[in-house]
């Protein structure tokens, strides 16, 4: 088989799952069709793939448009919001040592690997990390696929059916800064931010095609320099990129390998979800936030997956992302040195 036939199956599938979301109204359809279409199909065993140039593709297209939506009174909000967004990246270590330690003891899997299964992170950050102290590489990546897919297939129709739409702090301040379509200021906003992307990956950063373009789409924007919005079929061709990309991971023996491992993996993720969602609300409590925003922004989900969810939802995108961005960053700057230091105490 040509090595494109498994990509062009793969986005014929999740193209025609994304039509069907859409039909039956579901939140995020571009999204959630393509993830668990192409994912039940590599579980039946079918040949799909999407290469990596697709995925930094999708991840563009997210971080772009997200970008758009930091003006300058966004940011003034965000900057007030600062204490409550420690506080949130705290929780979330918490939060991950308690669901590792769990983690250990319902599977018996060894406190390494458990560690950086339930880190609250990256799932190619957290298998990197993981690997280099000592950790069953594959079995924390697929800790992290399985929570993921129960993040994006719980949350947004959680919140969607829960009611919980709006922003409750002004919905016309969290809006994208560039109104309309200019299409020499979409080649612009496409090559700068492109730069952008290349430029951290150059640099080995993680997230670079969201973080990039997200970091150059939201300089321009709070700078007062709208050079245009993107198009809506490129946002829906991001989500359906991502989609493919997060369900094409699932190989055809992943049910099949460890299953205490992995159904104890689906435990702890699903308790780490309903803390999470108890640690939101009682953030939308103390900070008046609207609850569905504050749910989302400690929801231990990742950046594209959950900003897309607040963008769908008419929720604060940048309060979102904003949390999201936080917690990925210094959860990968210190997830290494917390390790130790759980291990020294355990030890």
């Amino acid at each position: 088989m040509k090595p494109t036939r498994p990509f062009l199956y793969a986005l014929a599938a999740g193209l025609l799952a994304a039509l069907l979301c859409v039909y039956l109204n579901t939140p995020l359809p571009w999204m959630i069709g393509p993830l668990f279409a192409t994912a039940a199909l590599r579980l039946c065993g079918l040949d799909l793939s999407a290469p990596v140039p697709v995925r930094e593709a999708g991840q563009w297209a997210i971080g772009t448009a997200l970008g758009l939506y930091f003006t300058a009174p966004v940011l003034a909000v965000l900057a007030a919001q600062a204490g409550w967004i420690a506080a949130a990246v705290a929780f979330a270590l918490v939060l991950g040592c308690f669901c590792a330690w769990l983690l250990h003891k319902l599977s018996r899997t060894d406190r390494t690997t458990a560690f950086f299964a339930m880190a609250v992170g990256g799932a190619s950050e957290m298998a990197v990390q993981g690997e280099h102290h000592g950790a069953n590489v594959e079995r924390v990546a697929a800790a992290h696929s399985l929570r993921i897919m129960m993040v994006v297939g719980i949350i947004p129709f959680a919140i969607r059916y829960w009611g919980e739409h709006g922003l409750g702090m002004g919905t016309d301040l969290f809006v994208p800064g560039a109104r309309s379509v200019q299409p020499p200021g979409l080649l612009v906003l496409i090559v700068l931010t492109s730069c952008a992307a290349l430029a951290l990956k150059k640099g080995r950063l993680p997230n670079a095609w969201v973080i990039g373009p997200l970091l150059m789409a939201l300089a321009l924007t709070a700078c007062g320099i709208h050079l245009s919005r993107l198009p809506e079929w490129m946002v829906k061709a991001g989500q359906l990129f991502i989609g493919i990309s997060l369900g094409t991971r699932f190989t055809p023996g992943f049910l099949h390998t460890a299953p205490r491992y992995l159904g104890s993996v689906a435990a702890c993720s699903a308790l780490a979800l309903a803390l999470a969602a108890g640690f939101g609300l009682l953030l939308a409590r103390l900070t008046g936030l609207n609850p569905g925003t504050a749910i989302l922004a400690t929801s231990p989900g990742g950046i594209a997956e959950m900003s897309l969810t607040a963008k769908t939802l008419h929720l604060g995108v940048p309060i979102v992302t904003a949390f999201h961005v936080s917690r990925m960053v210094i959860v990968v700057l210190v997830i290494g040195p917390l390790f130790r230091r759980v291990r020294s105490f355990t030890a």
